[in-house]
């Protein structure tokens, strides 16, 4: 089953506050609030689960060819961050969820 950005917002407790094309495939997840780890270790078409909030998330993602971002604990973006997201289409969603329990959540829904 191909798990896409759109399959992760109509299962899990997230709400999207950028990007529109929700059809990107997620084959991965990668869970760090370290920007350099995650520019050196995830896989393109990943999620990545954070607390970070600013815009060099975004860069990041970009550099890194991830499919959304998921930003956990309640935080919210700023605004920044979300102009930039748009920009470029990048997904990101936000959740009250604990970056530990949407994690789990993730990979009950078949993100490995």
């Amino acid at each position: 089953m191909m798990i896409t950005v759109q399959k992760v917002i109509d299962s899990l407790p997230v709400k999207a506050v950028a990007g529109s094309d929700f059809s990107k495939k997620i084959t991965g997840g990668y869970v760090s609030d370290l920007l350099s780890n995650v520019m050196g270790q995830a896989k393109a078409d990943s999620v990545w689960i954070t607390m970070q909030i600013h815009q060099n998330v975004a860069a990041v993602s970009l550099l890194a060819g991830l499919s959304a971002v998921i930003i956990a604990g309640g935080m919210k973006p700023d605004k920044a961050l979300i102009d930039k997201a748009n920009e470029e289409d990048l997904a990101i969603l936000v959740t009250d969820e604990p970056t530990y329990e949407i994690t789990g959540r993730l990979y009950e829904l078949g993100i490995k």
